[in-house]
């Protein structure tokens, strides 16, 4: 299959490369990547990276104004569902579209669909995809990878496998990355969001049923500075708090009309559950875009049923 998307690659002159909205280091390394590799094997073709960026993660890179043709082709990235492509045209207008993923299936988008579930991150497939199709790649191309893949996995802790360590392996001993730059790049915060996640773990609402959850006001983010994907972003940080069995962070994001929302799980399935509100995901990790602050409550009410659920079984199995 990797074989037949590069061949379609071949076809076309101009190429964008989207992913999901509300960007994430994976979604957004995998497109910067791609796009970058493409640019440097095939120097006369238009190749673009678009979509909305988030200032938290320009040390990952640029993106680009979208620009088509009548002949165009579309690479969607990390994206499993047609409503969370992060594009301002229709699908119609392209001429061709291939699909990569590593989330379970949605929406089919087209007859050239790679997805891997068993990958830990879009980084690690597109790693595979020009290992084994011998396109460009460089140091940096490499290290942007590795930086979405080690993001993804919240550093190998979580989705890896055999396959996952075979690859970075492989990669680490062709490019010599400056692990400490990357690392340091990764980890180095703004003061402004230190305080802002201070805020959150000081005014996270705990329920009952052992679901975490925030909300974010407009007038908060505008009092402590950042934007309105800096919450998401920082979801993965309280993975470790006792008492708590699925967390999440509701935003408001009155640039683009919509509450948004992640959702972690160290239980539950809950990618079914965000599905119902315009989202989806992973299993245990997934988003999703409300409208209104009471569809949010009606959220929480769903992931107190499915904890309660999930404990209850977690119980009668004698754990």
């Amino acid at each position: 299959m990797l074989k037949k998307i590069l061949k379609e690659i071949k076809k076309y002159e101009t190429i964008v490369i989207a992913r999901h909205i509300g960007v994430d280091p994976d979604a957004f390394a995998s497109q910067v990547a791609l796009r970058d590799s493409l640019r440097l094997s095939f120097p006369n073709k238009k190749v673009m990276a678009v979509g909305t960026g988030s200032n938290k993660f320009n040390y990952i890179g640029k993106l680009d104004k979208l620009e088509m043709d009548d002949k165009t082709l579309l690479i969607v990235l990390d994206t499993p569902d047609i409503r969370r492509i992060d594009i301002s045209k229709d699908l119609k207008e392209f001429k061709s579209i291939i699909k990569i993923d590593h989330h379970p299936f949605v929406d089919k988008l087209s007859d050239l669909e790679y997805i891997d579930t068993k990958a830990s991150s879009t980084c690690e497939i597109i790693m595979k995809f020009l290992d084994e199709v011998g396109l460009t790649c460089n140091e940096e191309i490499a290290e942007v990878l590795y930086m979405g893949l080690i993001a993804d996995t919240n550093r190998f802790f979580n989705s890896t496998t055999p396959d996952t360590f075979s690859i970075v392996s492989k990669y680490l001993r062709k490019y010599k990355f400056n692990m400490k730059e990357i690392y340091q790049k990764f980890y180095l915060r703004d003061l402004k969001e230190v305080r802002f996640e201070g805020y959150i773990s000081e005014n996270m609402v705990v329920t009952e049923d052992k679901v975490g959850y925030i909300k974010i006001t407009d007038k908060l983010l505008k009092k402590f500075e950042v934007d309105a994907a800096a919450p998401g972003n920082m979801v993965n940080d309280f993975n470790f708090i006792d008492g708590i069995v699925v967390w999440l962070t509701i935003t408001e994001d009155i640039k683009n009309e919509i509450i948004r929302v992640s959702i972690r799980s160290r239980g539950p399935e809950i990618n079914k559950i965000a599905e119902n509100y315009a989202g989806g995901g992973h299993k245990y990790a997934s988003g999703a875009r409300l409208k209104t602050m009471k569809e949010a409550d009606k959220l929480i009410t769903d992931l107190n049923k499915a904890v309660r659920d999930y404990l209850d079984k977690e119980e009668g199995n004698g754990n």
